[in-house]
């Protein structure tokens, strides 16, 4: 008797239509069939039309005449901006000052109780270390001058960070007014903030703190408003039925059960600080920035490193005590953690009036150790060795070389010969088949910006970098949290290398490039995969360690491989984080390609560079506005679907 198998049902026109995604791709096409022609015969044009360009240098040239003619003279300034320019400055000089009447051995043990009391004697050695490392560097000086900014503009950016979470926590209608604003503060690049602080406030201290508190601000705000809003609903129902006001709520629950979330947004606010002070070298703030800007614009790695090192580890040290302080939050008995700070503070006022007594305020010189010439002599080695000639692999430049002739040119070529309505149709179908009709409309209008901004073709030279760079890290990164998630032994031995990638501030990658490949485009999207990659592998590596162990389970005793299980459960599953890690590397690579532009990056990243080297007001907002808009067109086009997983999940 012969065995009957049965067929596939075939999926027909009706039962397409019953897709959402066929659906909302049929009303796209014929919308589309409709009113491409028209656009087509209005403005024949395969680029943006210029008559869809709005000109913005005109006002924006005036608007920076006249806060020049006036910086001076008006009330404003004299009443208002100069008073906040001198309340910086004094601040700045007073920290600055008390880290050098205390000295090398006052701030080395303060560094070292602090972490002793908030995290334990390893971290203690470990701050310990990193301080003493940056006196035999020979950047004591440069390191204080940071230190003392860097608390100026994080103590600034609490405040303000608190404020307005504060307000987006309590109040539903300000939180609808601030998300925009803060989405806006995170995705525009770093360098369009210098510009009109410049403009304000001149070259100097007050511009860089200014732009490094708009810059740090927003996380403090966001999970600020995070965890009051996601505060325990009983325990508010509990206080409030004895009677307690609105503010004694406030203080008395609300605030105590957020202290997780505000430690955290102290530990970004941090980050973020560090990371725009020294990108703030570039107006003036001095201190390690100024020295690595220096040493890049000569071409000198071996300064570059000598000077990025201390920021590696003053950003490894800060992210790890405030990181622990969260973790440890509350564990500890009150009468107990009160008598260890004033051991600790006893402690470091006696080595500092030893110090004082002793003389030995200032790193001492004979105990520097220079290591920008050894460097530079690797680098030339690695130049005359590596950069090019290498049999059969070829050198760094070569493969700089073939990056950019076969994936970055092509891609550019591609991107830019499309026309400028396909652009949009195709950001328009990503955009709703995996979100809403608002995502794709949001999408779209940003693109449309981008072509009223009149930097269309930059704009498309800088998405090519981003995906071009988006898809190495994507692949690199997958195969790595993959790999990590499938051994402990791997991943063990990865934590220590993505801690010191993430806590690197952005300006600190463009450092090995440029010794690697020189300057172009490929260095700056080598050095964008660099920065987006520990995220990328970190997300993947976590959500697939939370895959439900009862599945997998459940998969092995129906006699499921490895390979079967990873592919058919543990990814399927995983699908919200994955999405989640699209979205973030979208977002950081395209966050250091605009960096790029100091190494020969060009596009919108040259443009906001020129904007703040020339002055021009004009260029280099056009071009931040521009990036805000490709910022928002990625995440929209990434992040809905995420939310519709995570929905789904």
């Amino acid at each position: 008797m012969a065995t009957i198998t049965a067929s596939p049902p075939r999926i027909g026109l009706p039962g397409l239509l019953k897709r959402p995604a066929v659906r909302k791709l049929l009303f796209l096409a014929l919308a589309a069939a409709i009113l491409v022609p028209l656009a087509n015969a209005r403005w024949a044009s395969g680029t943006w039309p210029s008559a869809l360009t709005v000109d913005f240098s005109e006002p924006l040239a005036k608007a920076s005449d006249w806060i020049i003619d006036n910086r001076d003279s008006h009330p404003l300034f004299l009443y208002f901006l100069g008073h906040v320019s001198n309340v910086v400055v004094i601040a700045v000089r007073a920290v600055y000052l008390t880290l050098l009447a205390v000295g090398w051995a006052g701030v080395t043990a303060l560094g070292a109780l602090v972490a002793w009391r908030v995290a334990g004697i390893r971290l203690a050695l470990g701050t310990g270390t990193a301080f003493l490392a940056c006196g035999l560097l020979g950047m004591w000086v440069p390191t204080m001058q940071t230190l003392a900014l860097m608390v100026v503009a994080v103590v600034a950016s609490v405040v303000v960070g608190l404020l307005l979470g504060l307000a987006a926590g309590l109040s539903d209608r300000m939180d609808r007014v601030l998300r925009p604003v803060l989405d806006t503060m995170q995705v525009l690049p770093a360098f369009a903030y210098l510009l009109p602080v410049v403009l304000i406030f001149g070259i100097g201290v007050p511009a860089a703190v200014l732009a490094t508190v708009i810059y740090a601000a927003p996380p403090m705000a966001r999970l600020t408003s995070l965890g009051l809003r996601g505060a325990d609903g009983e325990v508010l129902e509990a206080v409030a039925s004895l009677g307690s006001t609105a503010r004694q709520r406030l203080l008395t629950a609300r605030i105590p059960l957020a202290r997780k979330e505000l430690l955290l947004g102290l530990n970004q606010t941090i980050m973020m600080a560090l990371s725009m002070a020294v990108i703030a070298a570039v107006i003036g703030a001095g201190g390690l920035g100024d020295r690595v800007y220096q040493a890049l614009a000569s071409v000198d790695v071996g300064a570059a490193l000598a000077a990025g090192i201390p920021i590696v580890l003053l950003a490894v040290v800060l992210d790890r005590v405030t990181g622990a302080a969260g973790e440890r939050l509350g564990a500890e008995p009150e009468p107990r953690r009160g008598l260890g700070w004033l051991i600790a503070l006893v402690g470091v006022v006696a080595v500092a009036v030893a110090g004082r007594l002793a003389g030995r305020l200032d790193w001492p010189d004979s105990w520097v150790v220079g290591i920008a010439e050894p460097v530079n002599r690797v680098v030339d080695w690695m130049t005359a060795h590596l950069y090019s000639g290498v049999p059969v692999i070829g050198g760094t430049a070569d493969w700089a070389g073939h990056f950019t002739t076969w994936a970055l040119d092509p891609m550019r070529a591609g991107l830019q010969g499309l026309p400028w309505w396909s652009v949009l149709l195709i950001v328009a179908a990503l955009a709703w088949v995996i979100g809403t009709w608002r995502t794709a409309l949001t999408a779209v209008l940003a693109m449309a910006a981008i072509g009223a901004l009149g930097v269309w073709k930059p704009s498309l030279d800088t998405l090519s970098q981003v995906l071009a760079a988006v898809a190495v890290t994507l692949v690199v990164g997958f195969a790595t949290g993959i790999a990590a998630a499938r051994s402990d032994r791997l991943e063990r031995l990865l934590r220590p290398v993505l801690d010191v990638f993430q806590t690197m501030p952005q300006f600190v990658y463009l450092i090995p490039v440029v010794a690697l490949f020189g300057v172009g485009r490929a260095p700056a999207v080598a050095a964008a995969i660099v920065y987006a990659l520990p995220a990328v592998v970190r997300i993947t590596t976590q959500g697939l360690r939370q895959v439900d162990p009862a599945a997998l389970e459940a998969s092995g005793s129906l006699g499921a491989t490895s390979w079967q299980q990873l592919r058919q459960v543990q990814l399927p599953l995983a699908r919200p984080a994955l999405l989640l890690a699209v979205n973030q590397g979208l977002v950081l690579v395209l966050a250091v390609v605009v960096i790029g532009g100091l190494v020969g990056g060009g596009a919108l990243g040259y443009d906001v560079v020129f904007g703040l080297a020339q002055g021009d007001l004009a260029t280099g907002l056009v071009a931040g506005a521009a990036i805000v808009c490709l910022g928002l067109m990625l995440d929209r086009v990434t992040q809905p679907t995420e939310r519709r997983a995570k929905k789904g999940a």
